[in-house]
């Protein structure tokens, strides 16, 4: 989930918002507007005991590490942390749990382009420093965050979650590409709605309205596509989700089976550019699967899952 408290549009006929703080959500045939979800105090997987430097003698990032507001220092902090994580990524297995190196890079990462964000001017002298190809994906990124932040409505710091590990990303990756193969439904897609709506299944509250499991349906459409799984199984969901899609639009169309499963443009955005850089690079299926749960509230951001 890009992670906020996310408002839907006027009628999703078949998902609800996952989360709604959430920044980054949807979810499939909720009305709208969605609220806050409930359910117990938030928990954060452990991280890993094992980890890699990242590069030779660099120090690995702390979780809380402050985020240059220099556009030359941003340049060089989002330079240096993409091409280290995406080595972590091409040492990792993708079997297991992330390495710790995966985990602080990859949300070092992600707090970059959270920070790039909200400082639009910042951020475009910092991309202008970039080469072309890291600009290009810094700027979807941050495009898909701002899109997805535009929706949301901060809750009440005392708003509570549950949260879980997800699944290997190896694992889920088996799924999305099973999907694929049965629906016609890209794997990038799937992986990018997945990742939007429960940040790969970390969220495991339901909506407010109702919506449930990893990609967030709602009762009567689960009913309808689910083909009789278990709405909390990651197969089943990512299998319902290729079958909504298929039969709003896709592959024909994704922007239109997009708004189907959530009436937003700023969402259908936001997933076509996610889907789009996991095309350009894989390494990105696994970046992102290692961005974590934030909320908006009232009080502030709250990260609820990842390295403490």
């Amino acid at each position: 989930m890009e992670e906020r408290e996310r408002q839907n549009g006027p009628r999703r006929p078949a998902f609800a918002a996952a989360v709604a703080a959430l920044i980054g959500i949807a979810s499939c045939g909720a009305p709208a507007p969605s609220g806050s979800a409930a359910g117990t105090a938030p928990t954060s997987p452990a991280s890993p005991t094992t980890s890699a430097q990242a590069t030779s003698g660099d120090k690995l990032p702390a979780p809380a590490q402050p985020i240059p507001e220099n556009a030359t220092r941003l340049a060089n902090a989002l330079r240096k942390t993409t091409t280290a994580l995406n080595a972590a990524i091409d040492r990792w297995n993708k079997k297991g749990k992330p390495p710790q190196d995966v985990e602080l890079l990859a949300l070092y990462h992600q707090r970059i382009h959270r920070y790039a964000a909200r400082h639009p001017e910042v951020a475009d002298r910092a991309f202008a420093r970039l080469p072309a190809a890291l600009a290009a994906q810094a700027k979807d990124n941050t495009k898909a965050i701002r899109d997805l932040l535009a929706l949301a409505r901060p809750i009440k710091p005392s708003a509570v979650f549950k949260v879980q590990a997800p699944r290997p990303a190896a694992e889920l990756l088996g799924y999305f590409k099973k999907a694929e193969r049965r629906f016609g439904v890209e794997w990038e897609v799937l992986a990018a709605v997945m990742f939007a709506e429960t940040k790969f299944g970390r969220v495991k509250s339901a909506s407010h309205t109702g919506a449930q499991g990893p990609m967030q349906f709602m009762p009567g459409t689960w009913r309808a596509y689910g083909m009789g799984g278990d709405v909390h199984d990651p197969q089943d969901a990512v299998m319902a989700a290729a079958n909504y899609l298929r039969a709003s639009g896709a592959p024909r169309d994704y922007r239109r089976a997009l708004y189907a499963y959530n009436h937003s443009q700023a969402y259908v955005n936001a997933i076509l550019l996610h889907a789009r850089q996991i095309k350009r690079d894989p390494r990105n299926y696994y970046a992102y699967y290692n961005w974590q749960v934030f909320v908006l509230t009232t009080a502030g951001e709250r990260r609820l899952t990842g390295p403490k």
